[in-house]
């Protein structure tokens, strides 16, 4: 039975919710964009913010981390039980390019109360998140009375989550005798919507590719040469018509070893959510759902393995008509993959496949730009039932799961750390990442620091990880 009692847990958020939003705003303050070379200032700014906050609010050990790039903030605070099991929380303190000319209607670095909302760059992707785990902590000890969390609590908050993460598996690796831990939680991914509560399970992985093809030595005349010589562009477009089978699966042979289906019981709650497929439509500014065979079209962006034509170019592409054989083609392709499947495989599947379709005549190069993993969590995995019953505490019903079509850096904490990533994150689709406008609901941000003020003693009480 839990000692930790759920009025005050309230109560102090309560309490506390006016000074939080403050602090929060004058971090969103901070332009932190890791894509700007112009902000790398900024980028340290932010992360020296975090850590003082984090030194307020009581962690024992705050140290910025440097990186080649942008640094990163790493905070740690031991638990007084022994026993109890080690939590990683990750999120980043990097943010998204943004201007005012973008179609934001308030400055994005001057956050914004509105309506229930905080509108500013970064407000839930991904400060806001990672915010609300310091007061998630502090309402934990209030409630409690300890002076220490129920489990040995540590934070990696990075600075290049959105440019890329070029350095983040080369950081853990480095230090992961300080990030060892039984579990890492990432609050750096939304919920279905605030009237459907959900945890995240799985992410996508992604490895994506260019293929040059080169033809005659120059672009060459139609009617002299054509019909005689290869073709790059035609080429292309041959490969790209045969990267699917006619049931839109992935012809590229091996593409699907070893890979982790999807179980019955998966199948069964991604179908009990309350999908719109119509409205999905709207937001995808498609006209039509098609896919794989076989899968529904959540099954689709969230657990199935894909490759995606993303460009295609070659030859004459100015007004009018060019009669030639052009000289060169270019093919660019992603893959998305799931839990089992290995991106080094998939690249050298890719390489044998194009070289067996293309011709004498046409030479190529490939060239692809690394690769982020697939990641997973057990349905049945004790962690997870924590996190399921502490978002239900703070929501007051069941909360269902889903996954991600998307791809991030969390599996590298699961592949070099060797253990389970949980995801806990709150903010909804219309919170606009990335785009004009973002924002986070403020009772949603505050159900966040709710849901992490029951978690650690959850875990402490239902998990031991020794």
């Amino acid at each position: 039975m839990s000692t930790i009692p759920d009025s005050a847990v309230r109560s102090f958020l309560d309490l506390s919710r006016d000074a939080f939003l403050d602090e929060l705003a004058e971090w969103l303050r901070i332009p932190s964009v890791s894509a700007d070379p112009a902000h790398a200032g900024d980028v340290r700014r932010s992360a020296g913010w975090l850590a003082g906050k984090l030194t307020e609010t009581g962690f024992p050990t705050v140290e910025v981390w440097e990186t080649p790039g942008h640094p990163a903030v790493f905070a740690e605070w031991p638990t007084e039980d022994p026993q109890a099991p080690t939590v990683l929380v990750y999120g980043h303190h990097d943010v998204q390019p943004a201007a005012r000319e973008d179609g934001w209607h308030t400055e994005p670095f001057e956050p914004v109360r509105r309506d229930g909302r905080l509108y500013g760059r970064g407000a839930a992707d991904d400060k806001g998140q990672v915010f609300f785990h310091t007061l998630g902590v502090r309402a934990h000890l209030a409630a409690t009375g300890r002076t220490a969390p129920a489990v040995h609590l540590k934070l990696l908050i990075e600075g290049e989550e959105e440019s890329g993460s070029a350095h983040f598996t080369e950081l853990i690796r480095a230090r992961a005798d300080r990030l060892s831990c039984d579990a890492a939680l990432v609050s750096d991914t939304g919920m279905w919507s605030a009237e459907t509560p959900t945890v995240c399970t799985g992410m996508r992985g992604l490895t994506d590719c260019q293929i040059d093809l080169y033809g005659p030595d120059q672009d060459i005349h139609s009617g002299s040469f054509g019909g005689a010589v290869p073709n790059p562009a035609t080429e292309a477009a041959r490969l790209a018509a045969a990267l699917h089978h006619e049931d839109r699966s992935v012809a590229v042979p091996g593409f699907y070893d070893g890979i982790v289906e999807l179980s019955p019981r998966e199948r069964a709650l991604f179908a009990e959510l309350p999908f719109d497929e119509s409205a999905w439509l709207r937001t995808a500014h498609s006209h039509a759902a098609l896919g794989e065979e076989g899968y529904s079209t959540l099954e689709r962006v969230w657990a199935r393995p894909t490759a995606e034509v993303n460009g295609i170019s070659g030859g004459y592409q100015g007004p009018g008509g060019k009669t030639i054989v052009p000289s060169r083609a270019q093919l660019k392709l992603s893959f998305r993959t799931v839990a089992g499947q290995d991106a080094e495989k998939i690249q050298q599947a890719v390489r044998e496949w194009t070289a067996r379709l293309l011709p004498p005549g046409i030479r190529h190069e490939i060239t692809f730009w690394g690769a982020t993993r697939p990641c997973l969590t057990p349905l049945d995995h004790p962690a997870l039932q924590s996190v399921l019953r502490a978002m239900g505490r703070a929501f007051g019903e069941p909360i269902r799961l889903t996954r991600e079509g998307g791809s991030g850096p969390a599996a590298d904490l699961q592949d070099v750390l060797g253990v389970p990533v949980l995801f806990l994150g709150i903010s909804v689709p219309s919170d606009g990442w990335h785009a004009p406008n973002e924002k986070v609901e403020l009772d949603l941000l505050m159900k966040g620091a709710e849901s992490a003020a029951y978690l650690w003693e959850d875990l402490a009480e239902h998990w031991s990880a020794r």
